[in-house]
């Protein structure tokens, strides 16, 4: 798998490596988010030739410092990919998801056979959906496990 990274003006984004996602899933004390890095790291495994639509994205400043993660949750066969998304506590507030899953949609919308990236956000987690309306994403109607679906289409 070619390692990818993408820059943006503060941040840089990476496919995490497979001991960086083991360290990442054994640091962590919210059993739900362990139960959901571990599945990625499953899927990263069991398709190498797509590992970066399972893996871990790690989104760090240009000094090094991690500010948070992201990750796709698999390509689908119809053309869509999940994206999900999170920023460490002390660095919320300050326009880096928005850097971020910006620059991860608009890497994912060029690659071939993707029509849509969709992701779900709580309902009372404003912030995030805020974070999707800047990056392009329009609410789609549904309702996912998480709360409403928004999605982002390709343009042609």
């Amino acid at each position: 798998m070619n390692r990818i990274v993408l820059k943006t003006e503060r941040l840089r984004l990476y496919v995490a490596s497979k001991a960086e996602m083991e360290q990442i899933i054994e640091r962590q004390t919210d059993g739900d988010l362990q139960k959901a890095y571990q599945e990625m790291l499953d899927g990263y495994l069991a398709h190498p030739e797509q590992g970066e639509w399972y893996a871990i994205w790690m989104v760090t400043r240009h000094d090094g410092v991690q500010v948070g993660d992201l990750s796709f949750k698999g390509l689908n066969d119809d053309g869509s990919a999940e994206i999900g998304y999170g920023i460490k506590d002390e660095f919320q507030g300050q326009g880096y998801a928005t850097e971020a899953v910006m620059s991860a949609v608009d890497w994912a919308l060029k690659q071939v056979g993707v029509l849509r990236v969709e992701a779900e956000a709580e309902p009372d987690n404003t912030a995030s959906q805020r974070v999707l309306a800047k990056c392009g994403f329009v609410p789609n109607g549904v309702i996912g496990e998480e709360g409403p679906r928004f999605v982002r289409v390709k343009s042609q």
